[in-house]
């Protein structure tokens, strides 16, 4: 084998384990959602099959050179079969109940270990390759065994992070990996010095392409299995759904949002009744504590249910909602009516909508930016703030820290209202209320109904003044008690659910 193959396919190799370990965390999200835990078991899961990928080829390596050759063609084809159906696995082993840490941890090892293990075997072989095709050069051609595997995964992060996933999906991006691991095979083979077939070497030697024809079509079909949801970025996998008189939108498999189905030439300017009851709370509060023409930002755009809410109940009102995808936007405007006709009524982008000081062109200012630089950079004040953004499940940590809410009591003169998802008195509800105990001399907590897994719907409001009485609660909630707690800050914060 020429030097310079072996460096390319350790390249491609390389990228291809990268973006397989990208995007097993993504189409992890559905299932168990995006947190430190996730990320940690998806990243040792598939480092470990790295590792023992990489000592299994070093015995592959040892052996007779065309024995060595005839075994990595067939690591590689079965690395492409289970690459391209590493979602399927996934799909089939949390139908069969895998549930909670313990299920989530069983899930990557069965769907993603393996392909790890083998997607690293060829390496020992390919570096032994390369250093004796330069006899007399082994130092420089051992560095660029080395620096072949580094670019290669940094080709890879940035194919999965870029393009793979926002463009292409989670699934195609599976199957991708497999199509890059079988198109491999047919350079592995023996030659001479000068590239050809080596002296002496029977026709048998030359691998035949003919049995990786069943092993191609299988890989196009896992991509044509479709994506395992309706519409997906790198941030997101929504679906939506129409049933009980609403339109519902679940992003990574949660319910995020929704709208009540209204007959086509309805009236637009009526406030629109919200679906979801942590929403009907947060209005009810945000109703009776916020004056005739309020100024609120509301960082997690979802399905824009609270701001048109706002918008239309209150004409003086102004809204910013901060919403990291644009996706959801987009999905947003082609499936949400109410909401969509908000937008396109009062939308306009806040980036770039008002000069300082300014009026802004629009009652509904959109920001598609995280929320947490967001309030890092604004120089915008509001009489009020709700937040609810989440990662598939879960609060993203950073935007519950001390440091975060001490930055929106500088820039919100009136009381912020928060949503998260946790057990009644949970880790996650206990290290919020901790920080708005400390910043604010007023908190409420509520509690709604919790699910199989022990969760539900926690909402806190603080203010600095008193907030106004309510005595609505909907159905199945009720006043939270909820424990003293350590607050989260930026260095030790939330880690997601165990």
């Amino acid at each position: 084998m020429r030097f310079w193959t072996a460096i390319a396919l350790i390249l491609v190799l390389s990228a291809v384990g990268l973006t397989y370990e990208i995007a097993a965390g993504r189409v992890l999200a559905p299932y168990f959602g995006t947190s430190l835990v996730t990320w940690t078991a998806v990243i040792a899961t598939v480092l470990a099959g790295f590792s023992l990928g990489n000592a299994l080829g070093g015995f592959m390596a040892e052996r007779d050179r065309r024995v060595a050759l005839r075994n990595v063609r067939a690591v590689l084809v079965s690395t492409a079969v289970l690459a391209a159906l590493s979602p399927t696995i996934l799909g089939l082993v949390y139908s069969f109940g895998a549930r909670g840490t313990a299920g989530m941890l069983i899930s990557v090892l069965v769907a993603f270990f393996p392909a790890s293990v083998l997607i690293s075997a060829p390496s020992p072989l390919l570096a032994r390759l390369a250093v004796e095709a330069r006899p007399g050069r082994e130092g420089s051609s051992l560095g660029m065994v080395l620096a072949a595997g580094s670019l290669g995964a940094i080709l890879g992060a940035v194919l999965a992070g870029f393009l793979a996933l926002p463009f292409a999906g989670s699934v195609a991006t599976f199957a991708a990996c497999g199509a890059a691991a079988l198109l491999c095979v047919p350079f592995l083979r023996e030659t001479g010095q000068g590239g050809g077939p080596r002296p002496g070497a029977e026709e048998s030697e030359t691998p035949s392409l003919a049995p990786l024809l069943p092993i191609a079509a299988l890989v196009v079909a896992s991509a044509a299995l479709g994506p395992v949801c309706r519409y997906e970025s790198g941030l997101s996998c929504i679906d939506i759904t129409r049933t009980g008189g609403a339109i519902s939108l679940y992003s990574d498999r949660t319910h995020q949002a929704a709208e009540p189905i209204t007959r086509a030439g309805g009236a637009t300017d009526v406030p629109m009744d919200l679906v979801i009851p942590y929403a009907q709370w947060i209005w009810a509060r945000m109703d009776a504590d916020l004056g005739p023409a309020p100024s609120v930002l509301f960082i997690g755009g979802g399905g824009y249910t609270l701001p048109t809410r706002l918008l239309s109940s209150r004409p003086q009102a102004h809204a910013v909602a901060v919403e990291i995808d644009p996706l959801i936007t987009e999905v947003v405007r082609q499936n949400l009516p109410q909401a969509a006709e908000m937008i396109a009524r009062a939308g306009y982008d806040a980036t770039t909508g008002a000069p300082e000081g300014g009026t802004p062109p629009g009652r509904l200012g959109i920001v598609h930016a995280d929320g947490r630089i967001y309030l890092n950079e604004t120089t915008r004040r509001y009489d009020a703030a709700v937040m609810d953004a989440f990662s598939s499940a879960s609060v993203p940590a950073h935007l519950v820290t001390r440091e975060t809410f001490a930055r929106l009591r500088a820039i919100v003169d009136g009381p912020v209202y928060v949503n998260l998802i946790d057990a009644p008195d949970g880790p996650l509800a206990r290290g919020t209320y901790a920080i708005l105990r400390e910043i604010y001399p007023h908190v409420v907590a509520v509690r709604g109904p919790t699910g199989p897994n022990g969760r539900g719907n926690v909402m806190l409001a603080a203010a600095p003044t008193p907030l106004a009485g309510l005595d609505f609660l909907p159905e199945g909630y009720a006043p939270a008690q909820i424990s003293v707690a350590r607050p989260f800050t930026d260095d030790r914060g939330w880690v997601g659910y165990r």
